[in-house]
Order: structure tokens, then sequence, then C-alpha cells
């Protein structure tokens, strides 16, 4: 069953149950990949609703910021609760081991030598990690690597 096909039954799950704030985060979501179809002229694969999924998480991570900035907690919990519903349906994370041995083996593929192989060490890097990483963290890592390779 395909992830949009999860994400299509929890709806309906949610709906029976009525859970309004679940039915509400997961209609959030599913229009967020409707809307990408359309743009797009495409049906989304499980990779690209992850990327839509990730997307919404970084939003409400950024929200929650504003929020508590805000001096309003309450809608930093609804966000918080939202982001928690959202995380599941990405992807087991890696272990900083995993995400190590693939960078290596990444930088090792492309041949990558110094800074200037940094776009194509996390072009590379980029299909394997989604969802599964945070990207900023690894773009460190491979930035580090590089920049101790090409002294």
């Amino acid at each position: 069953m395909s992830l949009k096909s999860t994400i299509t039954e929890d709806m309906k799950a949610a709906m029976r149950s009525r859970e309004a704030a679940r039915l509400s985060t997961i209609r959030l979501l599913l229009a967020a990949i409707k809307q990408k179809e359309v743009d797009e002229r495409i049906e989304l694969s499980d990779s690209d609703v992850i990327a839509v999924i990730d997307k919404m998480i970084k939003q409400r991570r950024e929200s929650i910021g504003h929020y508590e900035a805000g001096r309003r907690p309450d809608l930093a919990a609804v966000e918080s609760a939202e982001i928690d519903l959202l995380q599941g349906y990405m992807p087991k994370p890696l272990s900083a081991a995993e995400i190590d041995a693939l960078i290596d083996a990444a930088l090792a593929g492309t041949g990558a030598a110094g800074m200037a192989g940094m776009g194509k060490v996390m072009a590379a890097l980029k299909s394997s990690l989604a969802g599964r990483a945070d990207m900023a963290e690894v773009s460190l890592k491979v930035k580090a690597r590089l920049s101790g390779q090409g002294s």
C-alpha cells in the first residue's frame, strides 16, 4: 500500500472515530499532496510524499518558534501535536553511523575532492537520506569531510 493510500485510510479512520485534531492535520497533509500533484501534473511517489511531509514538519517547527516568542504556548502545543502526527508517516531515521557510511559511499562514488564536489555528493545523498536524516546536518558533515580532504 502506498504512503498516500495509508494517509487516506487514516483520514477515514479519524472521521469514524471523530478525532477532530487528527482529521484536520491529515486533511492538511492530503491537501498539500494534492496541490503538489496538480502543480506538477504528476502522481506523487512515496519519496515525493515524504518530501511534502518533511516540508510541513519544518514549517510547523518554525511556527512553534514564532508562537513561543509571541508567548502563545497554546498555539505552539497545537503545532507540536501536528508534528507528532506527521512524523508518524516518516521513515525510521538513520543512525549517525549509517549516515556516515552513506556519506563515505557517496564520496567514493562521485570521486569528489574538495569543496567543488559538494553539489555532486549532496545530490547523490539526497534520494537515500530524504526524510531519514536532517539534510542540514548531513551538509555540515559532507563539508567537513571535503574541506579535510581538500587541505
